[in-house]
């Protein structure tokens, strides 16, 4: 379907977005939209290793995250990656949100907010006392994006890594 197409499907239609779990059989799917995020994002597409990572820890009984897909008429537009991890002085989970991408062509359309909130509600729905995501600093979209969601970017927090 081209890129015409699916913005007419959208027009108007953001009641029309689903968000939900993928099915075992939608991995490919997944795999499809992680791909799309590391083009955007100009980083490597997964190893065939890592997609098969991606398979085993998002889609067997034993997670390591928790994917959702959004879909705007029955078609693929979007998908985030959640994770729990701990605050000690809450002394309650936090809702950690790995991925939210969206489809260029669905963005603007309300899929984004969607799954957002998708994933707020998820956040509560575990007890969690807050949520958290890094974002580039070059992704303007996104920076945008979640200030209208009403997020508080944590100016005194400096995000570190350590690759193993």
């Amino acid at each position: 379907m081209s890129g015409l197409s699916r913005i007419s499907i959208i027009a108007g239609k953001e009641n029309n977005v689903v968000i939900r779990r993928p099915r075992r059989g939608e991995a490919k799917t997944f795999l499809t939209l992680v791909d799309a995020l590391a083009d955007y994002e100009k980083l490597r597409r997964p190893s065939r290793s890592a997609r098969a990572r991606l398979i085993r820890d998002g889609f067997s009984r034993r997670r390591r995250f928790d994917p959702y897909l959004a879909f705007v008429g029955g078609i693929p537009a979007g998908y985030a990656i959640v994770f729990e991890t701990y605050s000690s002085f809450l002394a309650k989970p936090t809702l950690y949100l790995e991925d939210l991408f969206v489809l260029p062509e669905y963005r603007g359309s309300g899929v984004g907010l969607k799954l957002f909130r998708h994933c707020v509600a998820e956040a509560k729905r575990r007890k969690c006392g807050r949520m958290e995501w890094c974002v580039l600093d070059w992704n303007k979209i996104a920076l945008r994006f979640y200030d209208r969601a009403g997020a508080k970017h944590m100016k005194d927090w400096l995000f570190y890594r350590l690759a193993l």
